[in-house]
This record gives C-alpha cells, structure tokens and sequence, in this order.
C-alpha cells in the first residue's frame, strides 16, 4: 500500500479554530492572562463546546490569529494536503474583540505567508452559527466580498436552529457570486439537507450522513453531484456514529453520491487528514484505487482555481501509477 500522507489532497471540511496545537494554545493563553491545562482528553460533545470556548479566550492579538494560520498550512503540508478550505467564524471573532476586518486579516496573512512558506493553497469559508441572528451573517457576507481569499459562507452549528431565516442572505451571495456550503445531516435528519440544497442553495452538503434515510434524496443528490464532506472520526467521536466500522460511509459510496474526507476538528480529536485516510482505508479495506478516487472528489469538489485542480489531480494521478 501506498503512503497515504503523500497522497496529494483537498481539505474542504476543516474549522480553524479546531486545528490550534495545543502547545501553541499555552503560549497564546499565557500572553493573553488565559490559562490553558496543561493536557487534555476529549470526551465528547460537551467537552468540544468547552475547548472551543478555551480557544476563543485564547485567540485576541493579529499575532494570535496569524501564527494559527501559518500553523495550520504547516500541518496540513505535512500530511500531504495541496489545497484546503478552511472555516473561520471571522463576524463571530469580529464582534467579540470589536474590531470586525482584524481577525479575518490576520488569518489572510498568515495564509498567505503559510503558502509562501510550505505550498499549500488555502482559501476562507467564513462559517455563521445557526443560534446568531440574521445581521451577523449578513456582517459575514460582507466581509466575503471584501476580502480576496475568502471562497464560501455557509451556517454551522445546532441543526435544530433552522436555516429558513437566513434564505435571503444565502440567495444574495450566490447572486454576487460567492460560495455557499451549510453543515446539514449529521445531527438532524434528511429535513435539514432538503432545506440546505433547497432554499439554502448550498452547493455542497457538510457532513450529510444521515442522507440514507430518505432514498429520494439521495437520487437527488446523486444527480445533482452535489459533494458530501463526510468527516468519520468526528462524527465517531460527538456520537453521529457508534463506530469508525459502523459509520455509513460505505454504503454513501455504494450509493452513488459524491464522497470526500475531511477531519472537522481534527486538534481535537487528534486526526489530521493523512490519519483520517488511514483510519478510513483500514477500516473499511480499501485498497489504493479507491482512496485515490476519494482524494480526486475533494479535488474536484473544491471551489479551487482551476491550475489548482489540475496541478493536485495530476500528482493524484502519480501517485497511484
């Protein structure tokens, strides 16, 4: 079997603010007056609640958002990603710290110069909290057609939060040509994703495991190709699935639809991406054919310019001959 991490990859499920080492996360704290444990053991769902909130104290200073971001293109470097689209909860952090371009700068920067530095290509989902109003993700809009760099917006969070209300906001940004792409699926049922690739216009599904349910929908996403950012380890993880062996990504493929890998929050959790490809090829037998096809749909998933694609699908292409 081939070497996973030299797999080239498409990264297109992956938040920020989950991805800070956490040494670096000390470091920050400990600049900032916050005290972070000196360890950490994730237990579950109400456990990622808290480390986020660790990490929101943490992130304050341009420095803090910057040198994540450097961070994260050096991780995924290292494990064999050649383009990601990472989420930032930018309005979010805007509004927190009252200065609404600054974290969103500081982490184009620290894009920009990971780059320069390890050869990844990295664009900005800025991500919207189903639970936040409706003016904050107009705010988010905003900021993506301010700033170069940024691809998508698209909501995050408790699926039991409706995306009704924020249908004008989605229609408008398709309208002014940026991306959307909503998380639906993973605790809510076949409702969520029919709203999503609905009125929501979302042009790929987060997560989107619990699609099965609802044969109609699969053939209308199968038909539409509408990509799925299936991330196993978490889903494993927040309890969305019992277990990496029993989560349903085996039988997503066996349906037709549009399968990609992803980590979510993989700091956490402690799966970076090349790990995530190998959880998935040991736990379910597959062999390099198949993981070179799910590395080619996050590829052609992506909202990557086009000399990206072709650069990344052709070291695919190498990699497997």
């Amino acid at each position: 079997m081939r070497d996973l991490r030299a797999l080239p990859k498409a990264h297109l499920h992956v938040h920020l603010e989950s991805t800070v080492r956490w040494d670096t996360l000390a470091e920050i704290g400990a600049a900032n007056g916050v005290t972070v444990p000196p360890g950490r053991a994730f237990t579950g769902f109400a456990d990622f609640f808290d480390q986020n909130d660790l990490v929101r104290a943490c992130l304050r200073r341009p420095a803090d958002f910057h040198r994540i971001a450097v961070e994260f293109c050096e991780d995924e470097a290292a494990g064999g990603v050649r383009y990601a689209e990472v989420s930032f909860t930018a309005a979010g952090h805007g509004d927190r710290l009252g200065d609404p371009t600054m974290p969103l700068r500081a982490v184009l920067d620290g894009l920009a110069e990971g780059r320069d530095r390890f050869g990844v290509e990295c664009r900005v989902l800025i991500d919207h909290s189903r639970r936040r109003s409706v003016d904050r993700a107009w705010r988010s809009l905003d900021l993506a057609e301010r700033f170069d760099g940024v691809v998508a917006i698209g909501l995050a969070g408790d699926e039991a939060y409706p995306g009704d209300p924020f249908v004008e906001v989605f229609a408008a940004a398709r309208d002014r040509g940026v991306h959307v792409v909503h998380h639906a699926g993973e605790a809510c049922g076949p409702a969520s994703i029919r709203q999503a690739i609905g009125a929501g216009r979302t042009e790929r599904v987060g997560h989107g495991i619990t699609i099965l349910d609802d044969p109609d929908l699969v053939a209308e996403v199968r038909e539409r190709r509408l990509a799925l950012e299936v991330c196993p380890s978490s889903n494993v993880a927040l309890g969305f699935a019992s277990s990496l062996a029993e989560h349903p990504l085996p039988r997503l493929r066996d349906a037709g639809l549009l399968v990609t890998i992803n980590t979510d929050i993989p700091s956490l959790i402690g799966t970076p991406l090349a790990v995530e490809y190998s959880r998935v090829r040991d736990a379910f037998g597959y062999d390099d054919a198949v993981m070179a096809e799910l590395a080619r749909n996050g590829v052609e998933a992506s909202f990557a310019p086009e000399e990206v694609r072709r650069r990344v699908l052709a070291g695919i292409d190498a990699w497997l001959g």
